[in-house]
């Protein structure tokens, strides 16, 4: 199985790191409960998801969407950090 990685191009799948799919952190301080299910617990859900990766040539991680039953993945994408609220705020987009 070949992944596109968004630094190195297309590399076979032992090249490669799946971490799994992306969750979102609790924006609080979490409850024990919060905090194990964002740590364990996945929707793996049949269909697309969207999933960590991880580049062991370049050592650096990327996001895919790849479709769970067949395998295909569809993209592959470098994450974006998001801007930090001080520059959004002097720029006066805040």
């Amino acid at each position: 199985m070949l992944v596109e990685c968004p630094n190195c191009g297309p590399r076979e799948v032992a090249e490669l790191r799946c971490a799994g799919e992306v969750t979102r952190r609790p924006k609080e301080t979490p409850t024990v409960r919060e905090l194990n299910e964002y740590i364990y617990f996945r929707d793996n859900e049949a269909g697309i998801q969207r999933e960590w990766w991880f580049c062991r040539v370049c050592e650096d991680w990327f996001l895919a969407e790849r479709h769970t039953v067949t395998h295909e993945v569809l993209r592959t994408w470098l994450p974006v950090l998001p801007a930090p609220q001080e520059a959004l705020a002097e720029s006066g987009d805040a």
